[in-house]
């Protein structure tokens, strides 16, 4: 028979069935106190350690709740989110985005661009947290993003010739462009903005195709003949 590995003793601690939970106030404290980490350190220095000292726990408090950095930066990211609220619906493809935006959970804050900015990194070297990361948090702004455009075009708003894979995540790659590259925060003046002059005009936009064009050119008067 092959022999068991040995646990650690935080993982004998998370085995336990008679181990009291980690949730209510208890589990919030602990997901708050992740968010302050991170902000001050960035994922990558981030550890359980510094995490159970913020939130006054032991490490193996965590390990009963968590299996890992991974889990609970991705648990304490969703925290902050909260529950995925309704799409916007006013009506109009403009004030739908502006309020996606610029509303609770939007991306016009400072303390957003500052939890953006301390895993940018992470998402392209840790396989296991980005993926949790775009299921968990990203895969819910995806959701309302697509119901967005999806009834904007149902009412006309949209060209049919928009990409909407292209257009959907375009006003959030341009904001944290701006915030991460050019060190430009996103404010609500700053998304309406970015929408009034690229996201809507290229909404609006038409593409003509090649035969269009070419028939278009070959049926123009030569300039010989109006002489």
């Amino acid at each position: 028979m092959t022999p068991r590995p040995a646990r650690s003793p935080e993982t004998q601690a998370g085995d336990s069935p008679t181990r009291p939970r980690v949730e209510g106030d208890r589990e919030r404290e602990i997901l708050e106190a992740t968010l302050d980490v991170l902000v001050e350190v960035g994922y990558d220095r981030l550890t359980l350690d510094a995490v159970a000292t913020a939130a006054k726990a032991s490490k193996a408090t965590l390990y009963r709740r968590w299996n890992g950095k991974a889990s609970l930066v991705v648990d304490a990211l969703a925290h902050d989110k909260g529950p995925s609220p309704e799409p916007p619906d006013t009506g109009s493809l403009r004030e739908d985005l502006r309020e996606a935006y610029c509303g609770l959970g939007g991306l016009a804050t400072p303390r957003q661009t500052a939890l953006l900015g301390s895993i940018i990194t992470a998402i392209t070297t840790d396989a296991e947290f980005a993926e949790a990361f775009r299921e968990v948090v990203v895969g819910p702004k995806i959701a309302t993003a697509r119901t967005i455009w999806e009834r904007a075009a149902a009412r006309g708003e949209v060209s049919p010739d928009a990409d909407l894979e292209v257009l959907e995540p375009a006003l959030a790659g341009i904001l944290m462009h701006r915030a991460h590259l050019i060190g430009q925060p996103p404010t609500p003046e700053l998304v309406t903005r970015v929408i009034d002059a690229v996201i809507l005009p290229a909404a609006r936009a038409t593409t003509d195709s090649p035969t269009d064009s070419q028939t278009e050119l070959s049926t123009t008067p030569d300039q010989k003949d109006l002489s």
